[in-house]
């Protein structure tokens, strides 16, 4: 079972897509790698954070993924 991204706010834009699916992967590292380098690197932008699973990650956090794991990469929030 693949693992599912979800991009937020301006990082679907850069992505084309709310969600998609990336096999093989085993960390986030892994992850980007799979991914074209536009998206990467905005994915790696110091202010992106990111949920595994529902739960925030602080971060330095490398979690250990596993098949089905959900990611959501989110944006910094702006007010208004």
């Amino acid at each position: 079972m693949p693992l599912k991204l979800v991009f937020l706010g301006r990082l679907e834009d850069v992505a084309g897509a709310p969600d998609r699916e990336v096999a093989g992967a085993d960390s986030i590292e892994g992850v980007l790698a799979a991914l074209e380098p536009e998206l990467a690197a905005a994915l790696r932008e110091p202010r992106i954070r990111l949920a595994v699973n529902g739960v925030l990650l602080a971060g330095g956090d490398a979690p250990a993924l596993s098949h089905g794991d959900e990611i959501a990469f989110l944006p910094p929030v702006s007010g208004g």
